[in-house]
């Protein structure tokens, strides 16, 4: 006699496998080898930023107050005393009718307080002795900038969680991070279950199918930041099955099997979880592709049960493993951004339960837009190559029209959101 399983709605089995989060861990690694990983800790400025005040302009240190009375007419004449370039820390201090020549980046030296540039000054000598005039007035702070005015110190820089990308790389050099503290990738195990299954490299049979879901989800995992280790296929033996999964459970945080949880002659999943004493939080979710998805805790760790067909094992990845890596990476937002966008085209199947709808989403002239990205169809595997988003479609709807707005789960966005 077959099980009876009962749905639950989608957001209750978010909310059952979301109390069994579990914060990752961390490792320092080298500057050089941090990209698009994830921050453990806050970056808080070590020291302000300029950590001196510094000229943006070629031209001449002074004394505002020694341009008092300058014109057109009235020239102000400076003996220049010093020249420093970039990098080079003045060694005279500034008195009255004296002027720094400086350059672009360089410090200002001490008794200046404003820069005038060469374009309005005049040079000459005297007696082999470098001047310069001025025909304006200058203001106290004018063409400097300031210590700290980009950055000050303690100021918090970038949150822990940040995806580090060439901007925030440059903030660590700048600090001194020649070793960032990151979170550490879960490795997320992957099974395949089914007699039927081929490797990609094996030449069709009949009866048989190529393991398209193992790739998939080796490539979910790594768009997701985790790791991945494939374990290979199961055939439909009980005990060889069991036991690849138990050992299995030893080497990674998270244990994904794709196929085998429906409840067929050959669909062995839930033996297994029961053999292993494993806590079931559910195996029926109210959604459309996608209903078996199955969800056990062993011990510290999660086992998810994914279905056999494509578009609903890519559903339920994205749904029920994803915001789990994301918080074990320290995202502040693990869950997939949802956007309101337009319908283009008439979507008329009911929906008895809640529909995630294989999508492509676009932008024009401020406006989001999506239709179908191929087949709805659990089965079918091409509409998976155009989906940027899934298309969110309530139970108990009977179909959509074109121009109706929708919500959509985008897949590619990286900001996230911080609930489902």
């Amino acid at each position: 006699m077959a099980e009876l399983r009962k749905p639950i709605p989608v957001k209750e089995a978010i909310d059952r496998v979301w109390e069994q989060r579990r914060d990752g861990y961390t490792e320092y690694i080298a500057i050089t080898d941090c990209d698009n990983r994830r921050l453990a800790e806050d970056v808080v400025a070590s020291h302000p930023v300029p950590s001196f005040p510094k000229s943006p302009y070629d031209g001449f240190a002074i004394r505002s107050e020694d341009t008092q009375g300058a014109g057109r007419n009235q020239p102000v004449s400076f003996k220049v005393i010093e020249h420093i370039g970039a990098g080079q820390v003045p060694e005279k201090q500034l008195h009255k009718g004296e002027a720094t020549r400086i350059m672009t980046g360089a410090q200002i030296p001490a008794g200046a307080d404003c820069i005038t540039m060469f374009e309005i000054c005049q040079t000459y000598e005297n007696d082999e002795q470098p001047y310069m005039s001025i025909k304006r007035k200058m203001d106290s702070g004018q063409n400097i900038i300031e210590e700290g005015s980009e950055v000050a110190k303690g100021e918090l820089l970038i949150p822990k969680g940040t995806i580090i990308n060439p901007g925030v790389k440059a903030v660590l050099a700048t600090f001194g991070y020649s070793e960032v503290k990151v979170s550490k990738k879960p490795v997320v195990g992957i099974i395949a279950t089914g007699t039927e299954l081929l490797d990609v490299d094996e030449e069709l049979q009949p009866g048989k199918i190529r393991n398209s879901n193992a790739y998939m989800i080796a490539s979910q995992i790594t768009r997701s930041g985790a790791d991945y280790r494939y374990f290979g296929k199961l055939k439909d033996e009980f005990e060889a099955s069991y036991e690849t999964v138990f050992k299995a459970m030893d080497e990674v945080d998270i244990l994904i099997t794709t196929g085998g949880v429906s409840v067929g002659d050959f669909d062995f999943m839930p033996a297994i979880y029961d053999k292993l004493g494993a806590e079931v939080l559910f195996n029926k979710v109210a959604m459309r592709p996608g209903s078996v998805t199955t969800a056990a805790v062993f011990g510290d760790k999660l086992l998810y049960g994914l279905s056999g067909n494509p578009s609903a094992c890519y559903v339920g990845f994205e749904l029920f493993v994803r915001p789990l890596l994301q918080h074990s990476l320290s995202n502040q937002n693990p869950f997939l951004r949802r956007v309101k966008a337009e319908l283009l085209e008439e979507f008329p199947k009911a929906n008895p339960f809640t529909r995630f709808v294989r999508s492509s989403v676009t932008y024009e002239n401020g406006r989001i837009h999506v239709q179908p990205s191929g087949i709805d169809k659990s089965n079918v595997v091409t509409s998976l190559a155009y989906a940027n988003a899934l298309m969110v479609l309530p139970g108990g709807t009977r179909g959509f029209r074109a121009g109706d707005e929708v919500e959509v789960l985008l897949l590619e966005d990286q900001e996230g959101q911080g609930e489902f």
